[in-house]
């Protein structure tokens, strides 16, 4: 067989056909008009479906979350650890962005939404608050929505309930939380005072007061809808609950704020994270979680890890790693 050899292109080859290019430019020639589509600017609407057992789930993103520099989100973490992590997943140290992934599951009789977003709010930068459209682009309208369950009262899981304006976003939903929480981000004393307490609390009492007489409390290893467990996870807030989905011989473990970043927290679970209401409690909580998932091999449902946020855990020395699942496509 005869192999043909295809010349080496020189340095000399290069400017000789930039040199009759210009030249071809400078007589006046231009080339037949080349069809053309305009850059769009748009992206994938922040949506994915899948399966639990017969359970149809969808992820709806709210969007990304600025939290400003890593390394002022764990105070206590060693500096030179976060950085090295962070450029291991050749990500920035600042800003640190995290995914807001709400779930609507269809369990046949009720459609179930888990957490609302930040709504219009603004105090974590402007890639939030795309709740409603994402909804809207999966095909689920805020009105057919029958029940909220929140993992807990911050900004980013309930300011989505409510317009700026009153109405409610989601005016047929019951609502599903635990008592500690809606207690402490309701109450009316915590309004006054420094930090982000008083702004966290005016806005769980505009977004949970208006929904008070469909409020229905949760309660550790009891049932909150078919298929739907609740677990006390406490530590980020007084009352954090995950939730085990269930149906059939599959579940997905939705573990709400219990960890925040996929990367810092897996292998260093043991790491206090500012927003954290008592942190120590929060990072034993963590552990135990982690545990528990390993253990049994449960799939996970992280609100802010990278869309759509599923996942699985798996032991790694004395931490843990973190396993994306790929998304399926139909």
């Amino acid at each position: 067989m005869t192999h043909l050899k295809t010349p080496a292109l020189s340095r000399r080859h290069l400017l000789v056909a930039a040199g009759a290019a210009a030249g071809l430019a400078a007589s006046g020639f231009t080339a037949p008009a080349q069809a053309r589509a305009p850059q769009l600017g748009t992206a994938v609407p922040g949506w994915y479906r899948f399966r639990i057992g017969d359970i149809e789930a969808t992820i709806i993103s709210d969007g990304l979350l600025n939290l400003g520099a890593a390394d002022a989100q764990f105070p206590a973490a060693p500096k030179d650890d976060i950085a090295r992590i962070m450029a291991e997943e050749f990500l920035p140290l600042s800003p640190m962005m995290l995914e807001q992934n709400a779930l609507v599951l269809n369990i046949g009789e009720r459609l179930v939404l888990f957490d609302s977003g930040m709504g219009s709010d603004q105090m974590f930068g402007d890639k939030s608050g795309r709740l409603l459209r994402n909804l809207a682009a999966a095909g689920i309208q805020p009105d057919q929505i029958d029940d909220i369950v929140l993992t807990h009262a911050h900004c980013d899981h309930c300011w989505g309930m409510v317009g700026d304006g009153g109405a409610l976003n989601f005016p047929n939903a019951q609502v599903h939380m635990s008592q500690a929480d809606f207690d402490f981000w309701t109450d009316e004393a915590k309004l006054s005072g420094a930090g982000f307490l008083p702004a966290f609390v005016k806005g769980a009492r505009k977004n949970l007061l208006p929904y008070r007489d469909r409020m229905h409390f949760v309660a550790d290893q009891k049932e909150v809808l078919p298929g739907i467990t609740a677990l006390s996870t406490p530590g980020h807030t007084v009352g954090h609950t995950s939730f085990l989905i269930s149906s059939g011989n599959e579940s997905f473990l939705n573990v709400g704020d219990v960890v925040h970043h996929y990367a810092l927290l897996f292998e260093n679970p043991t790491w206090e994270f500012a927003f954290d209401s008592s942190p120590s409690q929060a990072a034993q909580t963590r552990v135990k979680l982690f545990d528990m998932a390993a253990a049994d091999q449960m799939r996970m449902i992280g609100y802010h890890f990278p869309f759509p946020g599923l996942g699985h855990i798996r032991r790694e020395g004395s931490a843990f790693e973190y396993v994306a699942i790929p998304m399926m496509h139909g």
